[in-house]
C-alpha cells in the first residue's frame, strides 16, 4: 500500500519562499508520475506542478507547471528518498491553499489531470499574509 506524506506547509508572508515535501513509502516507483494540487476554499482543485521520470527509456526528469507558478514555483524530485518537492518563491497570497500531492506509475500523457492518480496524500494548508 502506497502512502504518500505531506509536510512543510504553514503561514508565509508574500513575497517569501517555502518548501513542501511529498515521502511516498511501501513502493519504489522507478518510472512515474507524482504531482502537485492545490485547493483553496470554495474553489475547485487546481493542478500545481508535476514531474515524470523513467526508468530507462529517458534521462532526467520532464516537469511541468502552470501559468499561475510558472517562474516561481520549482518541482524537484529526490529519487533516493523517494520523495518529490515543491519550493514555493515569491509566494503570493492567492497562493493561499491546501496543498496535495500525488503519484502514479504511470508515466501520465497529461499529467494536470487530477483524476487519474492512483495515490494521495492528506494535504497541508498553506496561507500566504499580504
Amino acid at each position: 500500500q502506497v502512502q504518500l506524506v505531506e509536510s512543510g506547509g504553514g503561514l508565509v508572508q508574500a513575497g517569501g519562499s517555502l518548501r513542501l515535501s511529498c515521502a511516498a513509502s511501501g513502493r519504489t516507483f522507478s518510472s512515474g508520475t507524482m504531482g502537485w494540487f492545490r485547493q483553496a476554499s470554495g474553489k475547485e482543485r487546481e493542478f500545481v506542478a508535476a514531474v515524470r521520470w523513467s526508468g530507462g527509456h529517458w534521462s532526467g526528469d520532464i516537469t511541468n507547471y502552470s501559468d499561475s507558478v510558472k517562474g516561481r514555483f520549482i518541482i524537484p524530485r529526490d529519487n533516493a528518498k523517494n520523495t518529490v518537492y515543491l519550493q514555493m518563491n515569491a509566494v503570493k497570497p492567492e497562493d493561499t491553499a491546501v496543498y496535495c500531492c500525488a503519484a502514479d506509475s504511470v508515466i501520465k500523457v497529461t499529467p494536470s489531470d487530477y483524476s487519474t492518480y492512483d495515490y494521495w496524500g492528506q494535504g497541508t494548508q498553506v496561507t500566504v499574509s499580504s
